[in-house]
């Protein structure tokens, strides 16, 4: 079998998602790609989480091709191959329909920096502009939109997210979840403080360096 162990990996933070809430049934979805040979682990598409193992990943090059795998790669798969193809330095991808975060993407608002977690993403969670599901229209989208943080919204979807590994892109998906319902319920209470590119740049330079066992 193909690259077993990343498969493994990309199963394991597919399971992330229904477990911190954000998703329902089959949505959602994470990749990762190979540094090696650059084919992509995908989850196939509209298939169960909790009837899904490691030897259900899709295995796909590229152009989209199947290489290795019995069932149908997820529908977003030419959205994360474009984002691929066109950052390099992006080796996991996901994407769901958390709903804190989506009701943002609802309002067509990003996520404004109203908290010290907003450095690990990035800051401001940008919004892309809405594109039909399913294409790499979406990947172009968010190559466009994203810049320099590691998730974005998509109006009147969802979220994407990406990472240095499918682990980071996971991980991504259950901060901006936390940020986005953080930001919703003080925005109930009032105005919430924005921080500065200064407070931002500062924090981010602490989960760069200091966060986390080296």
């Amino acid at each position: 079998m193909l690259l077993q162990e990343l498969k493994e990996i990309v199963w394991k933070c597919n399971l992330e998602l229904p477990k911190n809430g954000l998703v329902k049934m089959t949505s959602g979805n994470i990749s990762g790609r190979d540094r090696q040979t650059g084919l992509v682990v995908i989850k196939p598409s509209g298939y169960s989480y909790e009837e899904m193992t490691p030897a259900d990943m899709v295995v796909v090059d590229m152009d989209g091709e199947v290489v290795e795998g019995r069932l149908k790669p997820s529908v977003d798969t030419d959205t994360h191959l474009y984002v691929y193809a066109h950052r390099p330095d992006v080796w996991g991808i996901g994407h769901t329909h958390s709903p804190y975060a989506s009701s943002f993407a609802a309002l067509g608002q990003p996520i404004p920096p109203c908290l010290t977690a907003s450095a690990m993403v990035g800051g401001e969670i940008p919004l892309g502009k809405y594109v039909a599901i399913g294409g790499a229209a979406i990947g172009a989208e968010i190559v466009a939109k994203i810049g320099g943080a590691r998730t974005i919204i998509m109006q009147n979807h969802g979220v994407f997210t990406i990472g240095d590994s499918p682990k980071q892109a996971a991980k991504m998906a259950v901060e901006v979840e936390e940020i986005a319902k953080i930001t919703h319920l003080a925005m109930l209470r009032g105005q919430p403080v924005i921080l500065t590119p200064e407070q931002l740049g500062e924090t981010g330079d602490m989960y760069g360096s200091l966060y986390g066992q080296r």
